[in-house]
């Protein structure tokens, strides 16, 4: 009975001692142990070597957190508790966050991450909606600097309220601003939930723009040209409608309208161009004419000249024969016949040599009364100041003047003269030709 007892005592041991180290090598790591049981067996000459395996796992010594959650996604006014959990006795550990909104905290002896999503901080643009919140989050060991994990979580805020994003230019809807100034404002946006991603604008009037308007805070700038309202167009202003339209990422659009009063002004630099042209070409015009004044007086002198001569010869003529036919003797008295006759037959020869020149002295006067004209035209017209506000329709008069002026002339032949403008003055202006051309009066 005691050897029974006894094998049946030492194979229940070994059976107990394999258990134990079965079970233990499932209970550890990935590292496996190798123990060997070499039994030798006698076959004939020859001995076998018999091994046994068994696979043991290492401890858990790597620092790990079981629980992470790589995403969270929040609503207004929600409240978050989630507590994180490590491998490890978690009262040799710290947590701690790195680059954490507002309002989010972590208890550094748990892991227990709190945040409460108010509405003001959302009012006050102190977090914002659908925006990516990259957090880093750590936990350290206390006694060993090398003993530490670092990861990090997404948190995002999210609202079923939509708040509507605005566009808002910084200028009044109505507006009035003159041709020739500058119209600069900014682009502004009223962010709600979404904001807005891109902006446009349109006109009812084709407009080109100095600057482009494509997103939130862009500058609006336009240069109102002077000829926006049309020298046709019979009136004094023109309303011009801009529309801002902003879109979000969703496509939701705002509208923000601005009506611009556009009045009527005068391009002065270009219309003093136009003056100057004008007045320099009556000026030019003028000159002409006093060269051709000069031409058709001239003619004028040469022919009264020459009739004043034949009147002369004629009437010294007849005078001769007068005298001569008082002279006794039949020779004297036929010469006295003879003469008056022929004083008689200079006049055709006279009307024949130098007719008189109506229609020179008819374009002569006229060529001089357009002279005067145009010269007080100029006197009359002239700019008075740096701006004058009439100057447009100063250079319409000048224009309508000198125009009617060319038409009158049109047939009288015009001269150019090489004589410079100070001796046609001379001419234009002397006493002697001025009597010539006095109106008479009549009794």
């Amino acid at each position: 009975m005691g050897r029974i007892f006894k094998k049946n005592f030492f194979f229940a041991l070994i059976v107990l001692l394999f258990g134990n180290i079965s079970a233990f090598g499932q209970q550890q790591g990935d590292t496996t142990f190798f123990k060997q049981n070499i039994r030798s067996q006698q076959n004939g000459d020859s001995i076998a070597r018999i091994v046994d395996t068994i696979y043991l796992k290492a401890p858990d010594t790597t620092l790990r957190i079981k629980n992470l959650s790589p995403y969270f996604t929040l609503h207004v006014d929600s409240t978050l508790s989630y507590k994180f959990e490590i491998n490890k006795d978690p009262s040799n550990y710290y947590w701690y966050l790195k680059n954490s909104p507002v309002g989010l905290k972590i208890n550094k002896d748990n892991g227990n991450l709190q945040f409460k999503a108010e509405k003001s901080f959302f009012l006050s643009g102190k977090l914002k909606y659908d925006k990516e919140y990259k957090v880093t989050l750590g936990v350290q060991n206390l006694n060993d600097v090398e003993d530490k994990v670092d990861t990090s979580f997404t948190l995002v805020f999210y609202n079923t309220e939509i708040i509507p994003s605005k566009v808002k230019p910084t200028i009044d809807g109505d507006l009035s601003i003159d041709e020739g100034d500058t119209l600069n404002f900014r682009v502004q946006c009223e962010t709600g939930s979404f904001p807005i991603e891109s902006l446009t604008y349109y006109t009812n009037y084709p407009i080109n723009t100095s600057s482009t308007v494509a997103q939130c805070g862009d500058n609006f700038k336009w240069v109102i040209p002077f000829d926006f309202i049309k020298e046709d167009e019979n009136i004094k202003s023109k309303k011009l409608v801009i529309k801002f339209v902003g879109v979000d990422k969703f496509y939701n659009r705002d509208t923000a309208t601005v009506v611009i009063n556009v009045k009527e002004s005068i391009n002065y630099p270009q219309r003093l161009l136009e003056y100057n042209k004008i007045a320099e070409s009556i000026d030019k015009y003028i000159l002409q004419l006093k060269s051709t004044f000069r031409e058709l007086d001239q003619k004028i002198k040469h022919t009264r000249n020459t009739r004043t001569t034949f009147d002369l010869t004629s009437a010294s003529t007849a005078l001769g024969g007068t005298v001569f036919s008082s002279i006794p003797g039949d020779q004297g008295k036929t010469t006295g016949k003879i003469l008056p006759s022929v004083g008689v037959a200079l006049v055709p020869v006279k009307e024949a040599v130098a007719p008189n020149k109506n229609y020179e002295q008819n374009s002569a006067s006229l060529v001089r009364s357009s002279i005067k004209r145009l010269q007080y035209l100029l006197s009359d017209q002239m700019l008075i100041g740096d701006r004058d506000i009439e100057i447009i329709n100063k250079t319409t008069r000048l224009k309508n003047e000198l125009k009617q002026v060319q038409l009158q002339l049109i047939d009288v032949p015009l001269f150019e003269d090489s004589k410079d403008a100070k001796e046609l003055e001379e001419y234009f202006n002397n006493p002697k030709v001025n009597k010539k051309y006095r109106l008479k009066k009549r009794n």
